[in-house]
């Protein structure tokens, strides 16, 4: 889970999952990000909480912009210069956080 996915490969695995995009930082970087936007500021800053959790116990954690009822998250593994297999399982467990959090599908 280590190794850095090629780009072709992030996006066959984007292409399933709704919202996220894969950008870059400096062009050195690639990072996959999404918002999400919930019916208020309590339930983004508890999807937030949920999400904070879940990246400490698997010891990789996202950046985090937040804007009111607005929530975006980016996901990269800096060790190894780019978005691995983690990033994109933390992806889906944050899809269903969302969900759990209110966010409708």
């Amino acid at each position: 889970m280590n190794n850095p996915l090629d780009r072709a490969a992030i996006i066959a695995s984007l292409e399933t999952e709704q919202g996220w995009q894969l950008t870059s930082e400096d062009e050195s970087l690639q990072i996959i990000e999404k918002t999400y936007i919930f019916k208020d500021f309590n339930a983004a800053f508890g999807f937030m909480g949920r999400v904070a959790l879940m990246a400490e116990r698997a010891n990789h954690h996202p950046e985090f912009h937040n804007r009111y009822r607005q929530v975006r998250i980016r996901w990269a593994t800096h060790s190894c210069g780019g978005v691995t297999a983690l990033d994109l399982e933390m992806a889906k467990i944050c899809d269903q956080l969302a969900v759990d959090s209110g966010l409708k599908a």
